[in-house]
């Protein structure tokens, strides 16, 4: 998976696709409309999809890793609901990460991960990306 050009901007929900890059800023594009639109680096931080990752006991594990096995369990073990109680995301997520580091992992980093697949896997992203990577 190539999150290359995948974007989370601070101050705006969902991720964004980088359009281009400015010497101020970046101009990102929404997945869904594509609309474009200037976000200033003194108002928003950037934080590239490939530069993911989570804790585990040992080392980390990136992000394309979790959303493989995410993506492999879509079916036995669909992603759980953001709104559901801590419990089940913790469970949810141990089932996909089972040895994440439960000191440094919390479960607003468990809800964007859950939210950025979902995202990601109903726009395509992820199988498109996916079979390009084995090649």
């Amino acid at each position: 998976m190539n999150f290359k050009d995948i974007l989370a901007v601070s101050g705006k929900p969902g991720l964004y696709k980088l359009v281009t890059n400015r010497s101020n800023g970046l101009v990102v594009a929404d997945l869904d409309s594509g609309k474009s639109v200037f976000c200033p680096m003194r108002k928003h931080q950037f934080t590239p999809m490939e530069t993911v990752a989570i804790y585990t006991m040992n080392d980390t594990i990136e992000l394309s890793e979790i959303f493989t096995r995410m993506l492999d369990q879509v079916d036995e073990n669909p992603p759980a609901d953001v709104s559901a109680s801590k419990d089940e995301i913790e469970d949810y997520f141990a089932s996909i990460v089972p040895d994440y580091d439960e000191d440094r992992v919390y479960i607003s980093d468990m809800k964007k991960v859950i939210k950025w697949f979902t995202i990601l896997n109903e726009r395509g992203y992820l199988n498109a990306e996916a079979s390009d990577e084995e090649e």
